[in-house]
């Protein structure tokens, strides 16, 4: 990747089309990254695993799993968020939030960030 002072702004995609496919994965001079939009934000990350390396933006999204809870705090089983949405690892399960980039269970354990933004409906990444 070049250096901080070499870095360029590089259109990637449109944000209609990136809407559309919620997840698109790009190779930017040999840098492999996800792009997603959800909620209204976009945002772009390394495709490479923190844990055991690999292209983690091949993952699904989905809702993030969390456990319900019944009445009198008994366990009411595994169910989905309403809100949040993670992608899903294949290799081994591990789940990051689209939008923090944070696996939900270790704060120290996330994706690596790329500087985006939309401009005129063009998707852009600083690489």
């Amino acid at each position: 990747m070049a250096a901080d002072s070499e870095k360029r702004d590089v259109v990637v995609a449109q944000l209609d089309d990136l809407i559309a496919r919620e997840r698109i994965v790009v190779d930017v001079d040999g840098v492999e990254l996800g792009l997603y939009a959800y909620r209204g934000e976009v945002r772009a990350w390394h495709n490479f695993c923190p844990h055991q390396g690999g292209p983690v933006c091949q993952g699904k999204t989905m809702p993030r799993t969390v456990q319900l809870v019944r009445e009198g705090n008994k366990s009411g089983g595994p169910g989905f968020s309403e809100t949040d949405r993670n992608i899903v690892w294949p290799w081994h399960g591990f789940e990051f939030d689209i939008l923090t980039g944070r696996h939900p269970s270790s704060a120290s354990t996330r994706l690596s960030p790329i500087p985006v933004k939309v401009v005129d409906g063009d998707v852009v990444v600083t690489i």
